[in-house]
């Protein structure tokens, strides 16, 4: 097979979720209304934090970072397949490849030191109430957060370098709707071993370590619930949880379908299938988990559309 060094490559091709040209419209309007509503939802989310006094408190301000990550996360995948479909076009510049690439990792990578971030947050509320305003200041929080985006950056650079390293052959085809790291290793042309190390590690590091710091978390606020003595107190303070554990396991959930997915078939449609649950479902779903289970949430979003309602 002729092979082309990787500075030659001038895009690949996506091969999307399915060829069947009677698909294509169902496939496009399905993912738009996804799309529409995972933006208005995470949209809707941030500006009812951002209005409402009451919400102005360490939870909402990372739950707020989580719905502007989760918005750049699906729109980093969803608008350019859309584009795809509509032209009937299958191809994605090389360029174009790793700026996809790269942001992926990053929004991906966000969302799960967010969730661990939120964790800590919820222990603290719990455990050490006393001291929540103190060790949980605005300062504190807005460095977490910097830390998180900066060790994104650093992260996904590093897949992105090694990544102009490898070769690849004429007309690539990547089965997936997608730039996702993993297929992209698959059909390199060159030895993926040091990049299929980093990202071994990094995905460990990145995914194990906050699990595990979450599940720390967890185990420390259960303890502390058991030794209260009211029954409504340990209610009121594990309810604030319900939220977050929500989203926690929906989102490992969908990525160990993404990983079993990958390592146990060779079958495109359900790698495929299984990051959309990823990529599209989850930050979907996220803002209806925190407007329905969340009481504070959602008489802000009562209220910010009574007001918007009152101005028409």
């Amino acid at each position: 097979m002729e092979a082309e060094n990787h500075t030659e490559v001038s895009q690949f091709l996506l091969l999307g979720l399915s060829d069947d040209p009677k698909l294509q419209p169902l496939l496009c309007g399905v993912f738009l209304c996804m799309y529409l509503f995972t933006v208005l939802g995470n949209l809707l989310i941030i500006v009812a934090i951002s209005s409402d006094a009451h919400l102005h408190s360490p939870m909402y301000f990372f739950l707020a970072n989580l719905s502007f990550v989760d918005i750049c996360f699906t729109s980093t995948t969803v608008p350019k397949m859309l584009v795809n479909v509509q032209a009937q076009s299958k191809s994605i510049t090389y360029i174009g490849c790793l700026i996809q690439v790269y942001f992926l990792m990053i929004f991906a990578g966000m969302d799960t030191l967010l969730l661990t971030v939120m964790a800590y947050d919820r222990y603290v509320a719990i455990c050490h109430p006393l001291y929540y305003t103190v060790i949980m200041n605005p300062r504190f929080c807005g460095i977490l957060v910097l830390i998180s985006w900066f060790i994104m950056f650093w992260v996904s650079l590093l897949h992105i370098l090694l990544m102009r390293g490898l070769t690849f052959c004429v007309h690539t085809e990547i089965p997936h709707f997608s730039c996702e790291l993993a297929q992209i290793l698959k059909v390199a042309c060159s030895d993926t071993l040091i990049n299929n190390i980093v990202l071994y590690v990094s995905a460990a590091l990145l995914r194990v370590l906050p699990l595990t710091g979450i599940l720390f978390s967890y185990s420390k606020i259960v303890s502390s619930l058991m030794r209260m003595s009211s029954t409504g107190g340990k209610y009121k303070a594990f309810s604030t949880c319900g939220s977050h554990l929500s989203v926690v396991s929906l989102f490992y959930g969908t990525s160990l379908g993404v990983y079993l997915s990958s390592a146990l078939t060779h079958s495109s449609l359900h790698n495929s299938v299984a990051s959309v649950m990823y990529t599209v479902v989850t930050p979907m779903l996220n803002p209806f988990i925190y407007s329905l289970r969340n009481k504070d949430v959602k008489g802000a979003l009562r209220r910010l559309l009574k007001l918007a309602a009152s101005c028409l």
